[in-house]
């Protein structure tokens, strides 16, 4: 056992301990954080603006912020952004997370000197929760490789900005760095492609013990490995034992990934985000995460399907149901207020509460009232998998397909990447048709009312997403292909993107 391994232990055995004394008492920590959090932006801008000293309570902050999005806050963004002092948070921002945005084109996080390290200590504690399961350590004395963005920053209005998981490069603890693949020249390389070729040049002969990152790019980091050697990426590396990954729904990766490992590993699941970090797997073969709850961030939560309401309820962690599908709404040390994450979550246990994410409040299908959202397709194609298991799935989305000719029905299409496809297509059409009838009743009853004719199923060439990707400039990184959209641009830029 080497040194690494052997200091991690004690360690995980502390940090664990202080983990269950906020467990015992769920709803009291979250009411501190949120009087702690109040009191100190009690005199920023946005602090004044929304009246904090009359805050005591959930139901007050319902009553003086509303729920905005990024866009809904642009105007405090901004100012933060042009370098104002105390707008959102006290002072100015350690940094900014520069990530992808919608309408507003890019989006800029701040990153407080309080809430930094809820985003070190998360993913650390994260691993620590695994050794103190597990027993195992070893895996700290080998290569470990964080697939991210780059951590060459830029400044803005003197503020240091770049991407979150660049960001987070900077501050790996010291006892790691030595451990950390791959090097900062490599890291800092734009182009992901050819970044993705010297990663593998540096890994190869590396003694890899974990790998980390979101899975569709994973995956394609894998690929190179077996392209270039023509062996199971756990035969390049035999001592790999520990895969970490978040961002979106591991299932329908699962299979391909650990076909191309060749063999069993662990694996811990994360929920990261700009925003701040939420939740980690704290029990290996739990797939619920643990909510975070005594981080500087405060939740509150809106049922789903009342989340486009005028005024919706904003419910706290102590009146949420489990396999409840909810909307999530942060308030926290980040200076961010009343705002809308963009996600869903479903709770699985409370007392500790733990949660699966569940899919994106905007990425819904609901272009016939339907109303699916990202878990239904999800479990859909899970299940598809399962029957024909010797179907492998590379990356998928879900779009309508509306017809202009009344006489013809409109319908779903599924734009599928098979690494591997089904023996049967068709068959395997009818299984996701079949599954989603099963979990979606408005679907099944167009179905029956012959408003909508059964589901398409387009298999697109290999490497269809990543040239669609590509084209817009987002290939690699902590990027993601939306699973579902109500419109057809997601799903006419894979079609372009098939016929190049």
């Amino acid at each position: 056992m080497g040194l690494k391994s052997a200091l991690s232990r004690p360690l995980a055995a502390f940090v664990t301990s202080r983990y269950q004394k906020w467990q015992q008492d769920p709803i009291g920590t979250q009411q501190r954080v949120l009087r702690t959090i109040v009191a100190k932006a009690s005199g920023t801008a946005f602090g004044q603006d929304h009246d904090f000293n009359a805050i005591q309570s959930g139901q007050d902050l319902a009553r003086q912020v509303p729920v905005r999005d990024y866009e809904g806050l642009a105007s405090y963004f901004e100012r933060v952004k042009h370098g104002e002092a105390d707008v959102l948070w006290p002072g100015k921002p350690l940094y900014l997370a520069k990530t992808s945005g919608t309408t507003s084109g890019a989006k800029y996080i701040p990153l407080t000197e309080d809430s930094i390290p809820n985003h070190i200590n998360g993913a650390r504690d994260a691993l620590l929760h695994y050794v103190r399961r597990t027993g195992k350590s070893a895996f700290l004395d080998g290569k470990l490789i964080f697939l991210s963005g780059s951590p060459e920053l830029e400044e803005v209005s003197g503020i240091p900005t770049g991407r979150l998981s660049g960001i987070v490069n900077h501050h790996v603890p010291a006892y790691l760095r030595r451990n950390q693949l791959p090097s900062y020249t490599t890291n800092i390389i734009d182009d992901w492609e050819t970044k993705l070729a010297r990663i593998v040049d540096e890994t190869l002969t590396a003694p890899m013990t974990l790998i980390s990152g979101i899975p569709p790019w994973v995956q394609m980091y894998f690929d190179h490995v077996v392209a270039r050697t023509g062996r199971p990426v756990g035969e390049v590396f035999p001592a790999f034992n520990l895969f970490v990954y978040g961002g979106v729904n591991f299932e329908p990766y699962r299979k391909k990934l650990f076909d191309t490992i060749g063999r069993p590993v662990d694996s811990i699941e994360l929920f990261p985000a700009s925003e701040g970090f939420l939740a980690f797997q704290d029990e290996p073969g739990n797939p619920g995460l643990l909510l975070l709850l005594d981080a500087g961030i405060y939740y509150e939560f809106i049922p789903a399907e009342r989340f486009f309401e005028p005024n919706p309820p904003r419910l706290s962690l102590a009146e949420v149901e489990l396999d409840q599908q909810y909307a999530l709404v942060l308030n926290s040390n980040a200076g961010l207020w009343g705002y809308s994450l963009g996600d869903t979550v479903r709770f699985t246990e409370k007392y500790p509460f733990r949660v699966v994410v569940s899919g994106r409040i905007k990425h819904f299908l609901s272009a016939f009232g339907e109303h699916v959202i990202g878990e239904e397709v999800e479990q859909t194609l899970r299940e598809a998998m399962q029957q024909h298991p010797e179907a492998e799935v590379v990356e998928f989305t879900v779009a309508p397909q509306v017809s202009n000719d009344p006489a013809v029905p409109s319908r779903h299409e599924w734009l599928i990447e098979f690494a591997r496809p089904p023996h049967d297509v068709a068959a395997f059409a009818a299984a996701l048709e079949a599954g989603l009838r099963h979990r979606n009743v408005y679907y099944d009853d167009l179905l029956t009312g012959n408003i909508l004719a059964p589901l398409q199923l387009t298999a697109l060439p290999a490497g269809a997403f990543q040239r669609y990707m590509k084209s817009l400039g987002k290939l690699g990184g902590q990027n993601k292909v939306p699973r579902l959209s109500n419109d057809r641009n997601v799903a006419d830029g894979l079609t372009s993107a098939a016929s190049v």
